[in-house]
């Protein structure tokens, strides 16, 4: 947890952003901050760390999406085993809607873990929190 040490302040702030996010609302902000303070350094160091930490936070929100998505498939395809004739209508729209929603949730997660890194870096750096 040493100042500098991006892979491990980027773990411990993907960590609280994965642990608040069923609770706390832009809970990938504050996994951001946490890793942003952590990190010290300059701005970018904050922004690099935190986009890092919303990298780590994709993995766990991205398998639950993929079990979501198959569940919400299975639905859309009718219930059948998949196969060559369940890829109507339904079927695409539940493809391009999965897709759209998937780019959606990593620049969400990505872009606000970056800047909450921004802004952790700032408390750290330009105020008197935790001095």
């Amino acid at each position: 947890m040493a100042e500098g040490d991006t892979g491990m302040n980027a773990l411990i702030g993907a960590i609280v952003g994965v642990i608040l996010a069923p609770i706390v609302p832009f809970s990938t902000v504050v996994g951001g901050a946490v890793s942003g303070y952590l990190q010290g350094g300059d701005r970018q160091e904050g922004l690099r760390v935190g986009a890092f930490a919303g990298a780590i936070m994709l993995v766990p929100i991205l398998l639950f999406l993929l079990l979501l998505g198959n569940v919400f498939f299975f639905a859309a395809a009718g219930g059948v085993y998949p196969g060559p004739s369940m890829f109507g209508l339904a079927g695409g729209v539940t493809i391009v809607v999965f897709i759209f929603a998937l780019l959606f949730g990593v620049v969400y997660v990505v872009g606000f873990a970056a800047l909450g890194g921004y802004v952790g870096n700032y408390l750290k750096t330009d105020t008197d929190v935790g001095s």
